[in-house]
């Protein structure tokens, strides 16, 4: 296949061929051969797709939630080529067998995946960390989905078996001697995120980042919330995600979302929303993931302490980060940084994350000029709602996983068979020399230095932040 003329993130207009499975040649001007199929891409924007190193794809244990199959699905039809499953399954991904399991159900995929491992009160290495693993975690240091909140001494263990055998270890950091009790005497739809304070995210990040640093460990940060617990990783040289949910939405929309938009961590004030998304334009924040982890609406719609915590947003995430950098201040390099070239360098994944010559083919085409409007009927995840309904999203044309268009949004059948392999099985290509004719990309520049929590924060409802409200009237 010829892409021509194709604006990359960066501005610069090019014609790729993809070859197989890997994207053979980029350049300014490029010939057909016969027989080649040729996308006239003229005022679109070509992207690598986005890894999405948070998901929670509900199999086995959960069919009625999600599956391997439709969550995969909603990731192609949103622009995402690689995903990570999370461990809280039932049973957990916590052995040799449960990860061999899990790595049958995930054949189904129609994108790129990893398999993260869980550490629980019992866990030992050796029942694990022998296979292809994405990563250990998310490991939780508080208990959310799936009771498996762990110590500090069992945390030590993973830290330091993770390293033993290469493999990164990840956090989900909450402190739950912070949660405010007297919380729990409200019903109201804000009390879930008066309870799981803020403060509980910022202590468990410090804490978790600070033993990690001691022991010479990097770790990475799941859902970042809160703008403190963002510098605090950056501090100390620990990575970190923010959610599409934690950068667009706030307390202030549980008036309207209720018991829907209850996850682990909780919504945070406008006011920090607010810091957390200058930090995702031009801040220390390394990627943008999903947290993708849908309950069907009967689950989801009862009081906030039987509600459980969660909300789809793999088929959206990229699609509202581009209508976000149609306008600014966030740019379309930022959003490839922060959803596939970032993950790519954090996790390990040389061969994907950019539009570069003999990377992975994993591409996405999109109008920028074309919004569409958020309907949570019209998504693919087993669930049939969406926390950002109504809001508009720049949606793919068309969606590739390693030369094969996966998702065609206009196709009389939009989706191909299952092709996602397991990323760690997959073998690196050679980055020690340039590809041939491939002028390299500019790397990752230098971050402004980060806002200190001292400086004042304008706030005032005449200038909403970006993000704030994009629904239509």
């Amino acid at each position: 296949m010829l892409i021509r003329n194709a604006t990359l993130a960066d501005g610069r207009t090019r014609d790729v061929r993809v070859s197989g499975e890997t994207i053979d040649t980029v350049a300014p001007e490029l010939d057909a051969a016969a027989d080649e199929r040729v996308v006239d891409a003229t005022g679109k924007r070509l992207l690598p797709g986005m890894i999405d190193a948070h998901v929670h794809f509900r199999q086995p244990g959960f069919d009625h939630k999600e599956t391997w199959e439709t969550g995969s699905k909603s990731a192609a039809a949103g622009g995402v080529t690689t995903v990570v499953d999370q461990p809280n399954t039932d049973p957990p991904t916590v052995d040799g067998a449960t990860f061999d399991q899990k790595l049958e159900y995930a054949r189904q995929s129609l994108v790129d995946f990893g398999v993260n491992g869980g550490v629980t009160p019992d866990w030992r290495p050796d029942r694990l960390l022998d296979r292809q693993l994405f990563a250990l975690g998310e490991v939780f240091l508080a208990d959310s989905t799936g009771e498996m909140g762990i110590g500090e001494s069992l945390f030590v263990n993973a830290l330091e078996g993770g390293a033993a055998h290469g493999v990164p270890v990840t956090v989900h950091a909450e402190d739950a001697s912070l949660f405010n009790e007297s919380a729990r005497e409200r019903d109201d739809s804000d009390a879930w995120s008066a309870y799981r304070a803020a403060r509980a995210e910022v202590a468990a990040v410090e804490r978790a980042c600070t033993i990690a640093a001691e022991r010479g460990v990097g770790i990475h940060v799941a859902h970042t919330s809160t703008p403190r617990g963002i510098d605090a990783a950056a501090e100390v040289g620990m990575t970190c995600e923010v959610t599409p949910h934690h950068m667009l939405l706030s307390r202030s929309d549980l008036g309207d979302l209720g018991t829907l938009g209850q996850m682990n961590p909780p919504l945070r004030r406008e006011k920090r929303r607010q810091r957390v998304y200058r930090r995702v334009v031009d801040g220390p924040v390394d990627m943008i993931a999903t947290d993708h982890a849908p309950h069907t609406r009967e689950e989801k719609e009862t009081d906030v302490w039987s509600a459980p915590s969660g909300v789809p947003g793999v088929e959206t995430a990229l699609p509202l980060l581009l209508a976000e950098a149609r306008r600014g201040p966030l740019t379309f390099e930022r959003v490839r940084d922060l959803t596939a070239a970032n993950p790519a360098e954090v996790f390990g994944l040389p061969n994907k994350g950019r539009v570069a010559e003999g990377n992975d083919a994993d591409l996405v085409l999109v109008d920028p000029g074309t919004t569409e409007t958020i309907r949570g009927t019209e998504l693919h995840p087993r669930c049939d709602w969406t926390p950002f309904e109504g809001r508009v999203g720049v949606f793919p044309e068309w969606t590739m996983v390693r030369g094969e268009i996966v998702y065609e949004r206009d196709a009389a059948e939009p989706f191909a068979a299952p092709r996602g392999k397991n990323v760690r099985e997959q073998s690196a290509p050679d980055r020690s020399e340039p590809e041939r004719g491939q002028q390299p990309e500019p790397e990752r520049g230098q971050q402004p230095e980060p806002e200190t929590d001292q400086q004042p924060e304008p706030e005032t409802d005449q200038q909403p932040e970006p993000g704030a409200d994009d629904r239509p009237n």
